[in-house]
């Protein structure tokens, strides 16, 4: 049962704002609340095993919470479709999948899947820069193959590139990648 804030009292404890204003400018957005398992209505002798209730609510002093940003570098490939190289959001950044493109041509550095997996970690870093991060900073990645017996090679070259600990990854084997590329990977890093 959700119930919105106009359509109920409800007694909350104070707040310092004071303590808030770490940030400016602010906003403070309060929603609805919703209770899981409640029985607003005072309980009769006969429903005395009622749940208890949960209520949750939310107060946000970023303004900027929500709010994406688009990273663009001229230091790596240009999206090839209406997408962004990466987005910031919520201080995490979502990198689109990169290809082994040198960035002044557009084409292929090579047609061997090693050149193409160094031009797209090298690519990687000119966004991962371009939006304040690093390799370290890099979370998960995602890789797609277009050959599966390509994977050693790969990681071999991957393993330069990532620090201890190295992200979450998962590495699968595609139909077809565009361009007719051999690799392509995305990533999403923590700012």
């Amino acid at each position: 049962m959700a119930w919105c804030a106009a359509a109920r009292t409800f007694h909350l404890p104070a707040i310092d704002v004071g303590a808030l204003r770490t940030r400016a400018p602010q906003t403070v957005a309060v929603g609805c609340v919703t209770f899981y398992g409640a029985n607003l209505r005072r309980p009769s002798s006969s429903s005395r095993s009622s749940p208890p209730i949960f209520a949750s609510l939310s107060i946000s002093t970023d303004a900027t919470a929500g709010i994406k940003e688009a990273i663009q570098t001229e230091k790596a490939p240009a999206a090839l479709g209406p997408y962004s190289q990466a987005i910031k959001a919520n201080n995490m950044l979502f990198m689109s999948g990169v290809l082994g493109l040198i960035p002044e041509t557009g084409k292929f550095v090579s047609d061997n899947v090693e050149d193409q997996t160094e031009q797209v970690l090298k690519n990687m870093g000119e966004i991962l820069k371009a939006s304040g991060a690093s390799y370290s900073s890099v979370v998960k990645t995602t890789i797609m193959l277009a050959d599966l017996k390509d994977f050693k090679k790969v990681n071999e070259i991957y393993a330069k590139y990532f620090p201890s600990p190295a992200p979450a990854r998962s590495t699968y084997q595609v139909a077809a990648l565009p361009m007719d590329a051999k690799i392509e990977i995305e990533c999403i890093a923590a700012l």
